[in-house]
């Protein structure tokens, strides 16, 4: 089954305590805190993998979590690593995180993209050490690892998306012209998911053809199969559109360009910008006066106009040319710039709470929502760190210190970041 999105839960692994100890040796007293800091946790890594096409594996699992961090030990020993979790998914995916919809990444290239980072290992007593507090007896607990859920979407690389109504002759053309081998039939709706067909020009030169299933009129809002798929002709470069020029199914070539083009403006205004080159097919069963009228109009609003019969591969030489020319002269692929996830949407986790402990007067925070804000948030940079003092204040943190009796000087302790508290 062709599946080309999902929506699904990742969580990165949390770092792992740090650990309280003291060192112990015959013949040396007082040897001292000794702890050692908790591992980091995995990591959740997107990575293209050639082999896969569709989204199907992610409708039988929904949740994926990366392997949390070891706790430290004596001798100050650091807890391991946890094992990063590799997800592969389909060349050409876009990442969304679900509730903002801003793209995370494009995985269109072969470099990998970390999702979701694994927490920070907590810090041993070792770190706690000062000429006032000798003998620390407490540790940190390792940061919690990120967590999103996300929308993966699949949205297919070809340099050109073959677009028509039902049964025009797209995968006949793309059978011929390609090695790619579609289903082909006379009758309605023999493509149910997107080909893929590879087009060679000659020695290192090729472009990808997609051919998408059939449109009809009303498929932008749901009607019929190439609704579903419209979204993979978004990243073509140019489109070829095939019209039975014949009418042998009693429909009027020219209101079938119009039907077509209509929809396109109304699935991504966009699309209809997109360059276009118009092949009108089944040549053979087309009259004369069919033939002319049809030629006129296309040719009349500036397009390129070709004639063939695709079964016997009559005039497709000539279309090729023409879109490998025009494919010469157009920018590459569509890429999806990432975006960061919203200050906000991190900041209204708030509402999760937070949790305070004070250990020889270092008042210990911790928060998952707020280890998000403080990875995000520069710490060298003034407006920066307002923000950051901003979010104390207004999610409670600061008067929550107060009621705990906290006083000038004191030690605020938030996983790897700690400050004297000032009023």
């Amino acid at each position: 089954m062709f599946v080309d999105q999902a929506k699904i839960k990742i969580k990165a692994g949390d770092g792992g305590n740090g650990a309280v100890a003291f060192h112990r040796e015959k013949y040396v007293a007082s040897g001292g805190p000794d702890g050692g800091d908790g591992g980091k946790g995995g990591n959740i890594v997107f990575k293209v993998d050639d082999n896969l096409a569709t989204l199907s594996d992610f409708r039988y699992k929904r949740k994926y979590k990366a392997e949390n961090g070891s706790d430290g030990s004596g001798a100050r020993r650091t807890g391991k690593k946890g094992k990063d979790l590799v997800i592969r998914v389909p060349r050409g995916t876009i990442i969304r995180e679900a509730e903002s919809g801003v793209v995370m990444a494009d995985l269109s290239t072969d470099e990998e993209f970390i999702a979701a980072k694994g927490g920070k290992g907590g810090w041993g007593n070792t770190h706690f050490a000062s000429s006032t507090r000798q003998t620390p007896r407490f540790a940190k607990a390792g940061a919690p690892g990120e967590e999103w859920e996300v929308n993966l979407e699949l949205k297919l690389l070809a340099d050109v998306g073959l677009l028509g109504f039902p049964n025009v002759g797209k995968s006949s053309l793309i059978s011929v012209v390609s090695e790619a081998k579609p289903i082909v039939g006379d009758y309605h709706f023999t493509t149910i998911i997107p080909v893929l067909g590879v087009v060679r020009m000659g020695p290192e030169k090729s472009f990808v053809m997609a051919d998408i299933p059939g449109l009809i009129e009303g498929a932008a809002d749901g009607i019929g199969l190439g609704h579903e798929f419209l979204r993979h002709v978004e990243r073509c470069r140019m489109l070829v559109h095939i019209v039975d020029v014949a009418g042998s199914e009693g429909r009027d070539p020219i209101e079938d360009f119009e039907a077509i083009n209509s929809e396109l403006e109304k699935f991504n205004p966009e699309l209809a910008k997109c360059p276009q080159i118009v092949a009108g097919n089944k040549i053979d069963l087309a009259t004369d006066e069919q033939l002319a009228s049809f030629k006129k109009y296309i040719e009349d609003k500036g397009l390129q106009y070709f004639e063939i019969c695709a079964p016997i591969k009559h005039g497709t030489t000539e279309l090729i040319n023409a879109v490998a020319k025009m494919l010469d002269t157009l920018p590459p692929i569509k890429r999806y710039e990432s975006e960061p996830i919203p200050m906000s949407l991190i900041e209204s986790r708030s509402k999760d709470g937070f949790t305070v402990s004070v250990q020889d007067n270092v008042y210990i925070i911790e928060a998952d929502w707020l280890y998000r804000i403080l990875c995000q948030t520069d710490l060298d940079d003034y407006e920066s760190l307002q923000y950051f003092q901003r979010v104390l204040v207004s999610s409670g943190i600061i008067d929550e210190l107060k009621k705990r009796g906290i006083n000038e000087g004191d030690i605020v302790s938030i996983y790897d970041f700690e400050f004297e508290y000032i009023p």
